[in-house]
């Protein structure tokens, strides 16, 4: 089949799920609905398809969304708070390590693809580290995209039984403003940092490229227009397709003992960061529910949205994650090669 008969199909799937978890009221319904239908239809054989351009598009929708939370007033709550992110992002690395020794005891794998396949950081940036190293780059993609649907899942409908929730007053007044013309204006100078950053290779590159504009702009009381929920509700839509997307009919047939210890190792990882994340309320009086997001073995996309979408503090989650996505990356590699002794 070719490809744009592909796109529509697996479009209209998303759609279609998006839609019917709406209908069931589930928590975060336009992301959680179009990546469960899709990896449901994909393993079941569907012929759909996701281009990376629409996954690109939900980040450019999140990036520039959440950027209308940093006012200067929450900048410095951020800064405040700093000593606490930086633990979250040391707490990232215990987990990676935990996983890693959880996957090689129990998974059978050997160390450089359980290192790989564990480390919290962005699937693709880890996939081709794994590639790099001569890892076993299907078993570390796929324990990633497994990573990805188990917090996405989770963690929203634990909020949900719990009875989790935000509170609209303290969303801030730049996010309720809209305005045509600034809206076209702000599309195009976050749309051309997204082209920029991904032309350098950065990570995540239409998340914090788009984030970066939108932010200055904010810190600096510049609005000029932010995004209609219709626009966002879209961006979950597309994010929650192409994390669905990764999935295949032989996904689960593949490596099942390995993608087992996976799921195991996932669930101790979000156990784990609720545990975590009371301490570190208990010393910082950060709202719980913040913590958890931010300290969750998530991407900066899914988590922030999730943070966004139940108004647990955004920007907070969204620092944790960035910071915790850069230290991942910078050391990653360096303290593979420190554990096996330099060894490719």
């Amino acid at each position: 089949m070719k490809k744009t008969p592909r796109i529509l199909i697996g479009l209209a799937t998303a759609a279609l799920g998006a839609g019917v978890a709406v209908l069931l009221s589930l928590p975060l319904p336009w992301m959680i609905g179009a990546l469960l239908a899709t990896a449901v239809s994909k393993m079941a054989g569907s012929p759909g398809a996701c281009h990376p351009a629409f996954r690109n598009g939900g980040q450019w929708v999140i990036g520039a969304s959440l950027g209308f939370y940093f006012t200067a007033d929450m900048l410095r709550v951020i800064a405040v708070n700093l000593p606490f992110i930086v633990a979250g992002m040391l707490f990232a690395l215990g987990l990676g390590a935990l996983g890693s020794l959880i996957l090689r005891t129990l998974g059978g794998t050997d160390f450089k693809t359980a290192w790989f396949a564990s480390s919290i950081g962005g699937a693709s940036e880890m996939t081709l580290l794994a590639e790099r190293y001569r890892a076993r780059t299907d078993l570390v993609a796929s324990a990633h995209s497994l990573r990805m649907l188990m917090v996405v899942v989770i963690i929203p409908f634990a909020f949900r039984a719990l009875g989790i929730h935000g509170d609209q007053s303290a969303v801030p007044e730049t996010v309720r403003i809209v305005d045509a013309a600034g809206m076209l204006i702000l599309m195009a100078m976050t749309g051309a940092m997204g082209y920029v950053f991904q032309r350098l290779r950065l990570p995540n590159a239409w998340v914090l490229g788009p984030l970066l504009v939108a932010g200055l702009l904010t810190s600096n009381g510049i609005v000029l227009s932010h995004l209609p929920t219709e626009v966002t509700n879209v961006g979950q839509l597309l994010i929650g397709w192409s994390l669905g997307d990764k999935f295949g009919p032989e996904f689960f047939r593949r490596a099942p003992r390995y993608l087992s210890v996976v799921a195991f190792s996932n669930t101790v990882n979000i156990v784990l960061a609720f545990a975590f994340s009371y301490v570190l309320f208990l010393l910082s009086g950060i709202p719980f529910p913040t913590l958890v997001l931010g300290t969750s073995p998530g991407g900066i996309a899914e988590m922030a949205i999730t943070a966004k979408v139940l108004m647990l503090g955004a920007p907070v989650v969204t620092s944790f994650h960035v910071v915790r996505m850069v230290f991942v990356l910078l050391v990653t590699a360096p303290l593979y090669r420190l554990l096996t002794r330099g060894e490719p």
